[in-house]
């Protein structure tokens, strides 16, 4: 199966509970490459790249959060492929944005 690139974008209270760290634990428990990070609008933002079958378990995972999230909204975007090469490096949390 070919690499699925997907970027999210999370809103609802998703910030100051671990979200972002959670998030990557997820992501690299199931072999994910990518990145997360706060944004200043108070929403969390990732870009998740891997097998579909990963990225589409991860996405369900983000729909609930952590314990402490409330997700009111997310937004998905795919690529097929690689999107971006950094991306393929592990899964990094990134300063807010």
């Amino acid at each position: 199966m070919a690499p699925l690139t997907r970027h999210l974008s999370i809103h609802g209270r998703v910030q100051s509970i671990g979200f972002r760290w959670s998030l990557r634990a997820q992501a690299k428990a199931l072999g994910l490459a990518g990145w997360v990070r706060n944004r200043r609008d108070g929403s969390v933002e990732a870009l998740i790249c891997g097998d579909a079958e990963a990225v589409e378990a991860l996405t369900a995972w983000a729909y609930r959060g952590p314990p402490g999230a409330r997700v009111d909204r997310l937004l998905s975007n795919d690529t097929p492929g690689i999107e971006d090469g950094e991306a393929l490096s592990g899964f990094t949390q990134r300063p807010t944005y």
